[in-house]
């Protein structure tokens, strides 16, 4: 939208989109648009309803269906194992089975699919705006070509942290993990909104304990101390991985830098 016009953001700072809870000021940002973008149910519950009744007068696009985006299926929380096939890492999860049904919603932490994204916001902005349709394209066209820059910077950034072995607090990275060959082994939550008991800390820690776990990454919104159970007595390292760029300027460029950010993360980690 840059030269025409600035969106506005419903959820910002360090806010989950898993249960968050819409304020007045929310409502009447839903209730005055003409379009609404979001990833879609799975990510944002909260704004099902809302929506339905809020929102009823604008245009909603979810970019869970944008054309070209790259969709893998939701691991579940817990401990996965590490195959080798055709040269390549994969990981299964050995406690629960994949519900291949259900797809991972943290579409935008890998960079093709931000283009993507970018391309059909494009479209729909230029649907309802046809006087202005070639500035969002080009808008895009200009992101999408910054994310190939990107994107081939972070391929050889990310090449050390590729053989070393983590745990995440919260399975969110794994666009981020697919795309850069990265190898986590396994997570502490089954899920956002499930919190880990006493047997997923023992089995953990038992990884941690029986295997190279190099780090073991929480968000910046959940307390250390359970991380600090996890890898009590061991020499695995702990850091934050920040998926929703809680502390960055909302704007154009928060997307880019959270990516750096994130990349930043995993290897002051995995290869410092």
């Amino acid at each position: 939208m840059s030269g025409v016009g600035t969106p506005e953001l419903l959820i910002s700072g360090s806010a989950s989109p898993h249960a968050y809870a819409l304020k007045p000021s929310d409502a009447l940002k839903l209730d005055n648009a003409q379009i609404i973008f979001w990833i879609g149910p799975a990510l944002e519950t909260f704004l099902q309803t809302p929506l339905a009744t809020l929102g009823a007068a604008a245009r909603i696009y979810a970019l869970a269906d944008a054309p070209g985006l790259t969709a893998l299926p939701l691991r579940e929380g817990g401990l996965w194992e590490r195959h080798e096939h055709n040269g390549e890492n994969e990981f299964e999860n050995n406690e629960i089975e994949n519900r291949r049904e259900a797809i991972d919603p943290h579409f935008w932490l890998d960079p093709e699919n931000g283009a993507a994204m970018a391309h059909a916001i494009a479209g729909v902005l230029a649907e309802a705006d046809p006087e202005r349709a070639g500035r969002y394209r080009g808008n895009a066209a200009g992101f999408a070509g910054r994310m190939a820059e990107l994107d081939a910077e972070l391929f050889e950034r990310m090449r050390p942290a590729a053989s070393q072995a983590y745990i995440v607090f919260h399975d969110a990275y794994q666009y981020f993990e697919a795309r850069y060959g990265l190898m986590p082994i396994g997570a502490v939550n089954i899920s956002a909104d499930r919190p880990a008991g006493v047997r997923r800390v023992v089995e953990i820690r038992d990884r941690i304990a029986r295997t190279d776990v190099k780090c073991v990454f929480s968000p910046p919104q959940f307390s250390p101390r359970l991380i600090a159970v996890l890898t009590e007595n061991s020499n695995t390292d702990r850091a934050v991985l920040d998926e929703l760029g809680t502390d960055i300027t909302a704007g154009p460029g928060l997307y880019e830098a959270l990516l750096v950010r994130l990349a930043d993360g995993f290897l002051s980690c995995l290869a410092g």
